[in-house]
């Protein structure tokens, strides 16, 4: 069993990104591996824009990071790249972070034209911190993705099949499942 950090660099509290994180972290928990969730926007602002190392929160946060076997990294699409909260928290992060992890890099965001993001954004990033294995990634497209008044998620079925693959990939790359794969859906 591997230790999974779902980190979500989503500003937004009624996230598309950290909803879709949640719903793969279940599927991770599925397949035997413990999943800690971290949304960025719930560390203090201050700490962030400030750079302050030594602030409790970043101190625990990158703890989180040290003792994660795999994360999962999630950000909205904003002018062709990752979220500016997502950045400030890499920036505070040792500078090979990533070392010894496997990484599966997540986007979300309202056009095709953003889909690249990934690759020519987020992965250049997590490579320079020293990224052991990073599995391709996957953006979706805002519209594959219904939040019901309960908040809870339904992804289209095509877009499911998919992310279920990626997430699978990730899995097997930390060191092969624990338990049966789960269906797509």
């Amino acid at each position: 069993m591997a230790l999974v950090l779902s980190v979500s660099g989503s500003p937004s509290p009624t996230s598309r990104t950290a909803r879709l994180l949640r719903h793969l972290d279940d599927r991770l928990r599925a397949q035997g591996h413990e999943v800690v969730p971290l949304d960025v926007r719930t560390l203090p602002a201050e700490a962030l824009l400030g750079a302050d190392f030594r602030h409790p929160a970043i101190v625990e946060a990158t703890a989180r990071f040290e003792r994660a076997d795999g994360v999962v990294i999630g950000t909205p699409v904003y002018k062709a790249a990752y979220s500016g909260l997502l950045k400030s928290l890499l920036d505070l992060l040792p500078q090979y972070a990533l070392a010894d992890k496997t990484v599966l890099p997540l986007a979300t965001g309202g056009s095709t034209a953003h889909v690249l993001a990934i690759d020519y954004a987020l992965r250049p990033v997590l490579s320079s911190m020293g990224a052991a294995h990073i599995v391709p990634g996957w953006f979706t497209l805002d519209r594959s993705l219904a939040v019901g008044e309960d908040g809870s998620l339904t992804v289209a079925p095509d877009t499911a099949r998919a992310l279920a693959e990626v997430t699978d990939r990730f899995s097997a790359a930390l060191g092969g499942r624990t338990a049966a794969p789960v269906p797509a859906g």
